[in-house]
């Protein structure tokens, strides 16, 4: 499994259900644009601190950034 897309594919999936701009999601998260952005596209390799600070500004728990898709 690779980890890092699948916590890029469920940023990018709840961010989109909340109607946000990465821009947006990385103001409310406190991180940089361009750090969310490779985040969503499985390039970057967030710390939990970080999976923490995401799912607060996504209104979810940090389990669901990390839960494998059952496709």
């Amino acid at each position: 499994m690779d980890w890092r897309a699948i916590v890029g594919r469920n940023v990018k999936q709840l961010r989109l259900a909340r109607a946000l701009t990465q821009e947006q999601l990385a103001f409310e998260a406190h991180l940089d644009l361009t750090y969310v952005g490779g985040i969503e596209r499985g390039r970057r390799n967030p710390s939990l601190l970080v999976l923490v600070r995401l799912a607060q500004a996504l209104g979810a728990q940090p389990s669901e950034l990390v839960q494998p898709s059952q496709d």
